[in-house]
C-alpha cells in the first residue's frame, strides 16, 4: 500500500470515527422516523389477552387473565390524543383472581387522552380522569412512531449501546414531562424493538414498564409491529397479535365539555355508623371500618393509595379523637386493598395481614418511590406485622372482632374477613358487593358470593348485616338474594 492509499485509507476511518461519535439521540430518532415512516396518526387492532394488574390469585402469581376478543387504538401524534377500547371476557372458569370477575358475556372498555385532558365514559357523560393524563400520555410516548417523535424532540438524550438476547442495541433515553424516563431499544434496522419507562404505583414504587414490540410489517409506506406485549412490574398486561393497521386515519378526538381543565377527584370520606363505636367509612369506591375499643382504634383495610388511606386515618381521629390507632386490617394482597398500607405504617400503625402476605409486603414496602415519595418515604419506619392463619382475635373483655381466613375461596387464598359476634356485622371485601338500589339484577351470580357463603355456613356465623369494602351497607337478606339467581346452562 502507498502512502497516498495509506493516507486516505486512516483519513476515510477517523471520518466514520468522527460520524459515529457524532451520532445522537436525536439522529437516532430521526433515523428511525425515516425506517418505519412519520404518520401523523394511526389506528390498529387485534385481539389477545389482557390483565388486570395487581389482581393475581396470590403474590407473586401473574395478574388475573383476560381473553382480548377484540382490541382498537386510535392514535392522533400531532395533538397527543388517543382512543383505547377494549372486548374482553371471561378466560378462567372457574375464575381465579379478582379484575372484576366473572365477565358475564363481554365487558367492554374505552378511554381517552388529549392533551392535558384524560376522561372515560360514564352513564351520564364524560368522566375526568385527571389522575391518569401523564400515564395515558406516556402510553402514546411508549409506541414506535410516539418513540420516534417524542426523542427527536428531547433536547438532552443520551444514547448507549447494550446487548439484548444476543443482538446489538442502540438505547435512546431521555427525560419525559419533566420527572419521567423513556428508554427505547433500536435494533440495526433502526427498528424500535424495545421501550422502558418507569412510572409511580402505590404498591410497586418505581415500576418498570416494558413494551417489547415484534415482526413488522409494511403498511402503506409504514411500518408497524404485528406483536406487541407490555409487562407492568415484571408480569404481563397486554399481549395483543395486530391484524389491522390504518396509518394517517381519521382520529378525531376531542375533549368533551367539562373535562378539560378539570381538577383531579378529590379523596372524599363519608362515614356511617354501624353501631356504638363501629363506623362504616365509604364516600369513594373502596370502603373502610374504623372499629373502637377500651384503649385503642382498630381499623379494616387501608385501599387504593397514600391520599386514600391518610383520609381514612384522619377520620378515624376525628371519630375517636383520644385513642390511637393500633390495627388495621389488610383483608388481602390485591394492589386497590394493599395500596394505602405505606400510610399505616408511616403512623406506626401495625398491619394485620393473613401470614401468607407478610413476606410479599416487605419486600413491597421496601421499595424505592422516587417518582412520587409518599408518606412513608418522607417519614421512614420499619414496618410492624401481626400475621393471620386461620383466624385471629381482638378483643377487650367488652368488644371482639374475628379475623377469618376465607381460604376456600377462588378470588384470592389470602382472605381475610371481619366478624363482630355481637353486633352480628360481617366486613368483607370483594366476595359480595350488593348492588345499588333499584339495578336490575345480574346475568349470573358470582361463584365467590357462594363461596362465602357456605363458608360463613359451615363456621356457623350469625351474619345479619353485611359491611363490604365496595358497595353500601346491607342486611344479610341482600345476599340471599344474589345466590338465589338461577344459573345458566
Amino acid at each position: 500500500m502507498n502512502t497516498k492509499m495509506l493516507k486516505s485509507l486512516v483519513v476515510t476511518i477517523a471520518a466514520l470515527a468522527l460520524a459515529g461519535c457524532a451520532r445522537s439521540g436525536k439522529s437516532v430518532a430521526e433515523d428511525v422516523g425515516k425506517a418505519i415512516g412519520t404518520p401523523k396518526s394511526i389506528q390498529y387492532s387485534g385481539s389477545g389477552s389482557i390483565y388486570a394488574i395487581g389482581q393475581s390469585y396470590q403474590p407473586n402469581d401473574r395478574y388475573s387473565k383476560f381473553t382480548l376478543k377484540s382490541y382498537t387504538r386510535a392514535i392522533d401524534y400531532d395533538k397527543n390524543a388517543s382512543r383505547e377500547e377494549d372486548v374482553r371476557t371471561q378466560f378462567e372458569n372457574p375464575p381465579r383472581g379478582g379484575g372484576q370477575q366473572p365477565v358475564f358475556g363481554e365487558r367492554r372498555g374505552v378511554s381517552f387522552v388529549s392533551g392535558e385532558a384524560a376522561w372515560n365514559p360514564g352513564p351520564n357523560g364524560a368522566v375526568p380522569a385527571t389522575q391518569a393524563v401523564d400515564e395515558r400520555q406516556i402510553q402514546i410516548a411508549v409506541t414506535p412512531h410516539g418513540f420516534a417523535k417524542a426523542a427527536a424532540a428531547a433536547a438532552d438524550a443520551t444514547i448507549e449501546t447494550k446487548t439484548e438476547d444476543g443482538k446489538q442495541m442502540t438505547v435512546v433515553t431521555f427525560p419525559f414531562h419533566g420527572k419521567y424516563k423513556i428508554s427505547g431499544f433500536v435494533d440495526d434496522q433502526n427498528l424500535v424493538a424495545k421501550v422502558q419507562t418507569w412510572l409511580p404505583h402505590p404498591v410497586l414504587g418505581d415500576m418498570l414498564v416494558e413494551t417489547t414490540y415484534a415482526d413488522y410489517k409494511d403498511y402503506n409506506g409504514v411500518k408497524f409491529p404485528t406483536k406487541i406485549t407490555q409487562t407492568q412490574g415484571g408480569f404481563p398486561t397486554l399481549e395483543l397479535n395486530v391484524s389491522e393497521v390504518q396509518p394517517n386515519a381519521a382520529a378525531t378526538i376531542e375533549v368533551p365539555a367539562g373535562v378539560a381543565g378539570a381538577p383531579p377527584a378529590a379523596v372524599k370520606v363519608e362515614s356511617q355508623k354501624l353501631a356504638d363505636g363501629v363506623w362504616f367509612v365509604g364516600g369513594g369506591s373502596h370502603n373502610s371500618a374504623v372499629i373502637e375499643f377500651k384503649d385503642h382504634v382498630f381499623i379494616v383495610e387501608g385501599p387504593l393509595d397514600d391520599e386514600r388511606a391518610s383520609a381514612v386515618i384522619a377520620e378515624a381521629k376525628k371519630l375517636v379523637p383520644n385513642k390511637p390507632i393500633k390495627y388495621a386490617l389488610n383483608t388481602h394482597h390485591h394492589f386497590d386493598h394493599s395500596g394505602g398500607l405505606r400510610a399505616f405504617v408511616a403512623e406506626g400503625v401495625t398491619i394485620l395481614t393473613q401470614e401468607m402476605n407478610k413476606p410479599y409486603y416487605e419486600k413491597t414496602l421496601a421499595m424505592p418511590r422516587t417518582i412520587k415519595p409518599d408518606s412513608l418515604s418522607k417519614a421512614p419506619k420499619e414496618p410492624k406485622f401481626q400475621t393471620i392463619g386461620d383466624k385471629y382475635e381482638l378483643t377487650d373483655g367488652t368488644r371482639t372482632v374475628q379475623l377469618i381466613n376465607i381460604k376456600n375461596n377462588t378470588h384470592n387464598p389470602g382472605m381475610v374477613v371481619a366478624y363482630l359476634p355481637k353486633e352480628k356485622i360481617l366486613i368483607e371485601p370483594d366476595l359480595f358487593t350488593p348492588l345499588p338500589p333499584k339495578a336490575p339484577m345480574p346475568a349470573g351470580v358470582s361463584p365467590f358470593t357462594v363461596e362465602l357463603n357456605n363458608s360463613l355456613k359451615a363456621m356457623k356465623l350469625d351474619v345479619r348485616q353485611i359491611a363490604p369494602l365496595h358497595g353500601r351497607p346491607v342486611p344479610m337478606a341482600e345476599m340471599q338474594k344474589m345466590l338465589a339467581i338461577p344459573k345458566k346452562g
